[in-house]
């Protein structure tokens, strides 16, 4: 197993675990972190797809998070 592969189960691991969260901060912060993993393991495969629908996911999660920190 390479450290690539390694990414990967990290990735999966921190997108998958961020449901188990009650406080959806925490939720949308462990799953921003899960997606950024994703993107820099889908950019080392050089799978655009991986890549593409994480990017996307890590700026829902960012928008998610900075509204949710103005309101506080």
């Amino acid at each position: 197993m390479d450290y690539i592969e390694i990414l990967g189960y990290v990735a999966m691991i921190l997108v998958s675990g961020s449901f188990l969260l009650k406080d959806i901060v925490k939720l949308r912060l462990v799953n921003l972190i899960g997606a950024i993993c994703f993107i820099i393991y889908g950019l080392l495969i050089s799978s655009w797809p991986v890549a593409g629908l994480n990017i996307f996911v890590a700026c829902v999660n960012g928008y998610y998070i900075s509204q949710s920190m103005k309101t506080k």
